[in-house]
């Protein structure tokens, strides 16, 4: 284990809240130097960055680093890292970093001084042991995926050439061994004379003898389990929190490491102690490991946790009637229950595009091994309910993945038993690759394609989150919000991130067709009677639910989205095999929403319709992330409404001069008294956040516990209330509901009368809504009062002295 250096100062410091900028070319370094003033003012406490370490040229998420020993130069270099942090610091604010442990971009051989040494130089490279790759595979050869014929067929078209004492195939530029072409002999020769092999792309599924980041060719795994790669991979990272440059940092993808507890050991030795968060995937009531040293995940089950609590339970047998019916009506075959589905996506995977995965395990199998192996290994990635174990912790989820796979696979019961001893054995390697395989699968099988398949509600396939859990009612909402308070209180909470498929208020637009899954269920059957249909079902709900969520949505950001979710379903097309005829029908009913006027009004009419409940959402999801236990992330530009869909979309510039100016005027209005209006301008959702944010940053003292409280009335049930120690927070829930008790059209907020007799139960003194600056006695207060002006309210003490006495 690393020793703690001693140039790092002994200090520790959680963030009160934090907000996430997307660094690139094109916003780089110092533009978020620039941004620190707007963040400061809408109250963040610190600045979340994404990955600042070189990257492949032209890359906009920065996830594909090929160098560890600087800050990326096209991103603002040295002097950006700096300038943020003096912005930072010397406002009072931290810095969190985002980085990428588990793998490098190789897309570009050139641009990764690593891998251009492997390939040149072989097992005889300085780097070769950084690198995950099974050599007795090849003969000591790194298998690389990129031609579309032979290699001899590309010698003879001229594509593959040697040139300028490098091969060339077209834009791909590989080294070559000392003096492998000294001779002047041909392409091929060469070629065969090199510490690569160049392949057919389609081999990769099968045939690939390097780990990956899940299926990306371009991403190779590096072996950070090893103290000298750990080492030189993480000075640089090191240096900024020991130069205090950095406060904490975000550790991408933790279930690629072979051991990412010893990972978090060695990196909090080697930061002391600084804080940090995991980008864990947990699934269902699965807790994060108590034994590693992490402050907490990076939010997305707390993400699922708001999403539900807003989400009608009422709607779910009528949501489900109408995918069976789609499915029926199409003859889309596959199952409906989401556990089959996502079995039989998670096979998939194991058989396809990580075959290759698959396969090296089987090779590592000791002497005798059962003769379908594999297959008994790919059912058990299939079986697997989480997505890795640790072990010796977790072998509880190896058992129910055999027991499933035996009852799934009678026949392969008995390999499934001659594989349990080795695949639990903590010290066998082929354990320990098991554990990084079934992250892959699940993640594939999952996020990238049974997401895309369980359509009947699109808010509910969101990362981190299991579709199979339609609704929270609020006792389970609360007592989730006092085990996190209890257990992982500095963890993190987000709604939107640079990875969620949907922005969050797409989402809690969405949120509202379970409550009307009738009126949902017409709509549209009546927007594919005018638009036509794709011929797939499902997928017409999806791509419907798509553009009714983020309406007024860009025609071609609508194309680019069905165009993704089509081939990540991969039902009706798919990215290897491009489906034409369903596609042109794709894009011609998207096209149809801006081009044929009763598809546009229809759209038009059932968006304005559905928007202030929404909108009601919206501000209510908003309110209940931002105070509830945990720190909470906002995503760039989501102060204002979020409506991005999955990425590159959700990755687009964020106006922050327009946010500036909306900030300012909502603060001289808030001093006069004006309030902004609960509509398209999103002013309303910037009040929510910066009170807000401004309050957990300035006043922490009333975020120290979480106690649910009492709704008492006959709507009490559209209303969540907790106190987190000062602050209360209420929030509308199931808005439809709530106004269809005075048979009044959805409005945010409630229509006059909606709420009847309810009121939350405080304590008795004198409170003050932090979003209107309205007071009350405390005590049992009137939803009707409390919630007159907007469907959330945030109560803080009005006497700062007693405040300070509680």
């Amino acid at each position: 284990m690393t020793a703690r250096p001693s140039g790092i100062p002994s200090r520790r410091r959680e963030p009160r809240s934090t907000y996430r900028l997307q660094v690139r070319p094109s916003f780089d370094l110092h533009d978020a130097a620039s941004a620190v003033d707007h963040l400061d003012a809408l109250g963040a406490d610190w600045v979340y960055l994404s990955p600042i370490l070189p990257s492949r040229a032209g890359s906009d998420h920065g996830y594909d680093v090929v160098a560890h020993d600087r800050v990326d130069e096209a991103r603002g270099g040295e002097a950006g890292l700096a300038a943020v942090a003096d912005a930072a610091h010397g406002r009072g604010r931290g810095i969190l970093v985002d980085i990428v442990p588990n793998h490098v971009g190789v897309a570009d051989a050139a641009q990764n001084d690593w891998w251009w040494s492997l390939l040149r130089l072989g097992p005889a490279s300085p780097h070769a042991d950084a690198f995950d790759v099974d050599r007795e595979l090849t003969g000591g050869r790194v298998r690389i995926p990129v031609l579309g014929g032979t290699v001899e067929e590309a010698a003879e078209s001229g594509d593959l050439r040697v040139e300028d004492g490098e091969l060339r195939y077209f834009e791909h530029r590989f080294p070559l061994a000392p003096g492998s072409a000294d001779d002047g002999a041909d392409p091929v020769t060469v070629h065969d004379r090199q510490h690569y092999e160049l392949v057919h792309w389609t081999r990769a599924d099968a045939e690939l003898n390097y780990r990956r980041f899940f299926a990306v060719n371009e991403l190779a795994g590096v072996r950070v389990e090893r103290a000298e790669v750990f080492d030189a991979t993480h000075a640089e990272i090191v240096r900024w929190v020991r130069d205090g440059l950095a406060d904490g940092l975000r550790v991408d993808h933790p279930d690629g490491l072979a051991a990412p507890g010893d990972y978090l050991d060695r990196l909090a030795d080697a930061t002391a102690g600084a804080y940090v968060l995991v980008e864990k995937i947990l699934e269902g009531e699965e807790p994060l490991p108590a034994h590693w040293r992490t402050d907490g995940t990076t939010g997305y089950d707390a993400l699922a946790d708001v999403d539900r609590v807003l989400v009608d339970p009422a709607g779910e047998a009528a949501l489900d009637a109408l995918d069976a019916r789609l499915r029926a009506e199409t003859g889309i075959d596959g199952p409906t229950d989401w556990h089959e589905m996502i079995h039989g996506t998670k096979r998939g995977i194991a058989d396809g595009i990580l075959r290759s995965e698959v396969l090296r395990l089987e090779r590592m199998l000791p002497d005798p091994r059962p003769a379908d192996a594999a297959d008994a290994i790919a059912e058990l990635l299939a079986c697997f309910p989480v997505y890795r174990s640790y072990l010796p912790a977790g072998r509880e989820h190896l058992d129910a993945a055999a027991r499933l796979a035996r009852e799934l696979r009678p026949d392969l019961a008995a390999s499934v038993d001659a594989l349990l001893p080795v695949l639990a054995d903590p010290a066998n390697p082929v354990a320990l690759r098991f554990q990084q395989t079934s992250g892959m699968v699940m993640a594939k099988g999952v996020e990238d394609t049974a997401f895309y398949r369980y359509t009947r509600l699109g808010s509910l396939t969101e990362v981190g989150g299991d579709p199979s859990e339609f609704a929270v009612d609020v006792a389970g909402f609360h007592a989730r919000q006092v085990r996190r308070q209890a257990a992982w209180p500095h963890s993190m909470t987000t709604l939107s991130t640079h990875d969620t498929k949907r922005g969050e208020d797409v989402r809690a637009r969405l949120d509202v067709l379970a409550e009307i899954p009738e009126r949902w269920a017409i709509e549209l059957d009546g927007l594919r009677a005018t638009a036509g249909s794709t011929g797939d079902g499902p997928f017409d709900a999806l791509l419907w639910q798509a553009v009714v969520g983020a309406w007024p949505l860009e025609r071609e950001r609508a194309h680019a989205y069905v165009e993704k979710a089509s081939r990540e379903a991969a039902v009706s097309t798919r990215w290897t095999a491009p489906d034409e005829e369903f596609e042109r029908r794709m894009h011609e009913v998207v096209d149809r929403a801006y081009d044929v006027p009763a598809v546009r009004e229809r759209l038009d009419a059932f968006v304005d319709w559905l928007a202030p409940a929404g909108w009601s959402n919206s501000l209510s999801a908003k309110l209940l992330q931002l105070t509830m236990p945990g720190v909470p992330d906002v995503y760039q530009g989501s102060e204002l409404w979020e409506t991005s869909l999955v990425d590159p979309d959700n990755r687009r510039p964020v106006d922050f001069a327009l946010r500036r100016r909306m900030l300012a005027d909502v603060d001289a209005g808030f001093e006069r008294g004006e309030l902004p209006a609960i509509d398209r301008s999103a002013a309303a959702k910037l009040l929510v956040t910066s009170r807000a944010l401004r309050l957990r940053r300035d006043r922490p003292g009333l975020f120290g516990r979480y106690t649910p409280l009492e709704v008492a009335g006959e709507a009490s049930g559209h209303a969540i209330a907790f106190d987190r120690g000062g602050a209360v927070t209420v929030a509308t829930r199931l808005p439809i509901g709530l106004a269809a008790r005075v048979d009044a059209e959805p409005a945010a907020p409630a229509p006059a009368g909606s709420w009847g007799d309810a009121v939350v139960l405080t304590r008795r003194m004198p409170l003050e809504d932090a979003l209107t600056g309205r007071r009350f006695t405390g005590g049992a207060i009137r939803l009707a009062e409390l919630l007159a002006t907007y469907p959330v309210a945030l109560l803080v003490p009005a006497d700062p002295e007693e405040a300070a006495s509680r």
